[in-house]
């Protein structure tokens, strides 16, 4: 899976830390409580960095550096069907 250029303004952030694991510490240096939060499966990264008085630029741009050298992604998003039915 190729690191995205941009982060989805609809994606939770508790999806970029379960598919990217390497954003965890993105979240952790900026002392974002999302990991564990039960609210982290509704807000998408605009609502944490408002909750957290963060430039949500700046934590953006870090995260997407994490995106990319995130060796252990786990695979494609939870939301994303399969054609099952």
């Amino acid at each position: 899976m190729k690191p995205p250029l941009t982060i989805d303004p609809d994606m939770t952030v508790d999806e970029i830390m379960r598919r990217w694991p390497a954003t965890i510490r993105v979240f952790i240096r900026h002392r974002m409580l999302c990991i564990g939060c039960p609210i982290g499966v509704f807000h998408n990264l605009t609502d944490a960095c408002d909750a957290h008085r963060l430039d949500e630029e700046t934590v953006s741009r870090e995260l997407l550096a994490a995106m990319t050298n995130d060796d252990l992604v786990s695979g494609p998003s939870v939301f994303e069907t399969t054609g099952a039915r």
